[in-house]
């Protein structure tokens, strides 16, 4: 009797113990997040990235009710942060800044990434770069320091404001080549972002650095730098003294960087919206909406499909003209 009360009470206990078991997963799942949320920026503190960065992920922690935390991820001209990204777990606990390099990277050959390798959350911005100097330097506008370019030597003078073959980088070889110059015309100081660059340039050891306007308005504003030109078809309202190439020097040459959050491949859909959701209320919400024209970044926004046709799009673009400068391989 005891030995068929003793398998019984075994029976009831594995019974029990199933149905504990089939019950588990729906009491231990909580609503996301449920933690700490870390967003990987590939570029270095201070620079236009890493100011993205900071305020989308004070908004997110808003909206989200959990902390976001920026983390910088540099080296490899972009590849180490963004393959952080892609290797990262799909869990909406990590996210990260995309920028225009991943468009760019793979056609150098330096990792085997695309915008195909993400979970497109949304684009946050778009900007062209300018033309920075030493404030201490002997060019006080855009055509002293084209005509200075022409004169020197190749590879005499020095610029600088991301890796080697970076969307900077680009920006440089554009306009060289739209003066007539060869692409190497100018020596390149890769660098892991604009702060460091701009650093470099204040310090004297670059003539001149290439990158967004509001990237170097920390050494504008401190009266270390000048900026003599932007890359784009109309002047930015922030910046309203600065002329375009057209205006300045009569060269119809324009480009852009621009950054976006994206998470690894296998993220869950309902994740994803809630993402893109929270992106699109902390674009269009008051504090970013200040922090940016404050700066002069330009503002663009794209959903998750939106933000993965103009990532494609601009792969193309990015892989025409960096064949036409010889930055392309393959």
């Amino acid at each position: 009797m005891n030995t068929v009360i003793d398998r019984r009470g075994v029976l009831k206990g594995a019974a029990a113990g199933a149905a504990a078991l089939v019950a588990a997963p729906a009491i231990a799942q909580t609503a996301w997040p449920s933690r700490p949320i870390t967003m990987i920026c590939p570029w270095g503190a201070g620079g236009g990235t890493d100011a993205t960065a900071r305020i989308v992920a004070s908004l997110l922690e808003k909206d989200l009710g959990q902390p976001v935390n920026v983390v910088n991820r540099t080296g490899g001209s972009g590849v180490v942060g963004h393959s952080a990204i892609a290797t990262a777990a799909p869990d909406g606990y990590n996210i990260g800044m995309l920028t225009v390099e991943i468009a760019m990277m793979h056609h150098q050959g330096l990792t085997d990434l695309t915008p195909a390798s993400y979970v497109p959350l949304a684009l946050m911005n778009e900007d062209p770069p300018g033309v920075q100097v030493s404030a201490s330097g002997p060019y006080k506008d855009i055509k002293q320091l084209a005509d200075a370019i022409k004169a020197a030597p190749a590879g005499k003078l020095k610029a600088s404001g991301t890796g080697q073959g970076g969307i900077w980088h680009l920006a440089l070889i554009g306009w060289l080549v739209a003066m007539g110059l060869k692409p190497d015309h100018v020596a390149w100081v890769p660098s892991n972002g604009a702060a460091p660059a701009m650093q470099d340039l204040a310090a004297g050891g670059l003539d001149m650095v290439t990158c967004s306007v509001p990237e170097g308005r920390a050494m504008i504003d401190a009266g270390k730098a000048r900026s003599l030109a932007i890359m784009a078809t109309a002047r930015n309202p922030q910046f309203k003294d600065v002329p375009t190439l057209n205006e300045a020097l009569g060269l119809h040459y324009s480009v852009g960087a621009w950054r976006g959050l994206g998470a690894p491949k296998g993220l869950p859909a309902d994740i994803q919206a809630k993402l893109t959701a929270a992106l699109k209320k902390a674009f269009d919400s008051k504090d970013y909406q200040d922090f940016m024209n404050s700066r002069g970044f330009g503002m663009k926004f794209a959903d998750g499909p939106g933000f993965a046709a103009f990532m494609a799009e601009s792969d193309k673009s990015m892989a025409s003209a960096m064949k036409a400068a010889g930055l392309a391989k393959g």
